[in-house]
Order: C-alpha cells, then structure tokens, then sequence
C-alpha cells in the first residue's frame, strides 16, 4: 500500500464520495482521511464518523453544498495523480 491506495489489488486510484461514511474512508484510503484533515476535518477519527457521511460531517463543520462538491473533486483529483504518479 503506497499513499493509501493498494496498489496490488487495484489497477485504479480510490474514487472519495461525499455519500461515503467517514469511517470507511478511512479505513478504505489512509490517504483519503489525511487530505479531509488539512481541509479542516479530523472527524475520521470522531465517535459520529461511524455513522456519518462525508457530506454530513463537513456540513457539521459549515462546509456548504459548494463547498463540499469542491472538496470532493480536489480531493479525487489529487487522489488520481498520486495513483498515476505511482505508476511510472
């Protein structure tokens, strides 16, 4: 596993969703879980982040419908250049 995305078992980057629940991002791609920090949420590691969505923590957090969108494409395109990157 290299920058949370396994790289033996998938010939494809790890696609973040804001219907995901939090836990599961984390427990899918570490990675994943360390860009939602530096956008301010730490709540993978939070009791709720068993239950809640992406989408329900960041608006918990006063990240807009917009706000959130954006989130998302930064973080997969991000996501998807590491992957590539990887496989050079």
């Amino acid at each position: 596993m290299l920058g949370g995305i396994n790289l033996t078992n998938s010939n494809k980057t790890y696609v973040l969703t804001k219907s995901q629940i939090l836990l599961t991002v984390s427990q899918e791609s570490p990675r994943a879980a360390e860009l939602l920090a530096d956008y301010g949420l730490h709540c993978i590691s939070c009791f709720f982040s068993e239950y809640d969505t992406l989408e329900t923590g960041a608006k918990v957090h006063g990240m807009s419908d917009t706000d959130v969108e954006d989130m998302v494409e930064e973080i997969n395109a991000l996501l998807e250049k590491e992957f590539k990157e990887q496989q050079k």
